[in-house]
């Protein structure tokens, strides 16, 4: 069960760091890769176009989404071409409203119907689950986004509704749910024992692969000794 390479959750890296990126793309278990403006804009990222075009040249075997930048739902189709053709293994996440809450439905029915490969990002509600895959085509590929961090950040146990969600997907049948905004390494199994297909993980995240198994009396010791240290090496005095 603590075995990587035994689960059938699939593993996708969140990130906008190239190095990072590339480092993850070579890696067996990571079957796809994320991103998004916010996490471009952290990595200092100034031109969109460009960087995606870049990490696309070294990222061709394995899916990567790349997100809309517009407001409005006729430029939101133009950008989705776009960036669709920049490559076979390019999803393209379109949110699930604008920032005046329109719906985004009938632009996600249209770009699936055309077969546009799409990542429908920034879903909590089982509505909104819904509708999304009423709208898609049964024959083109999608990822359906369920931000299950942020649900649990009011919180909500997400584990529930990505379960319901599952099930919902299953009446398109290539349709596949991403359990989002993963918050801590349990996640991964979490998301793995309700099958959920596919869940974001972030680099920090990722960091802590090698914990998986640690014995956890060892890392009690491991937490004594590092407060220890710090206390010694701030010279802290009673």
């Amino acid at each position: 069960m603590r075995d990587l390479n035994s689960l059938k959750v699939k593993i996708f890296a969140d990130g906008s760091d190239k190095t990072q990126m590339i480092e993850m793309y070579n890696k067996p278990f990571i079957k796809g890769l994320t991103t998004n403006p916010t996490l471009m804009k952290e990595a200092g990222i100034i031109d969109y176009e460009r960087f995606a075009r870049d990490i696309l040249q070294t990222i061709t075997s394995k899916s990567i989404s790349f997100e809309v930048l517009s407001d409005d739902l006729v430029v939101m189709k133009r950008q989705a071409f776009k960036i669709a053709a920049w490559g076979n293994n390019v999803y393209v996440k379109i949110p699930i409203t604008n920032t005046k809450n329109e719906s985004t439905c009938s632009l996600v029915k249209e770009l699936s119907d055309k077969g546009v490969k799409l990542n429908i990002t920034a879903i909590m509600t089982l509505k909104q689950v819904y509708e999304v895959v009423s709208c898609l085509n049964s024959e083109v590929p999608s990822y359906i986004s369920v931000f299950a961090g942020r649900i649990a950040d009011t919180g909500i146990d997400p584990t529930s509704l990505i379960a319901a969600s599952v099930e919902i997907a299953k009446l398109k049948s290539k349709a596949e749910i991403i359990w989002a905004s993963p918050r801590e390494l349990l996640n991964i199994f979490q998301a793995e024992s309700i099958g959920c297909q596919i869940i974001t993980v972030t680099n920090d995240i990722l960091k802590k692969i090698g914990l998986i198994g640690y014995d956890l009396e060892k890392y009690s010791l491991d937490t004594v000794k590092m407060f220890f240290n710090d206390a010694a090496e701030a010279g802290y005095k009673l």
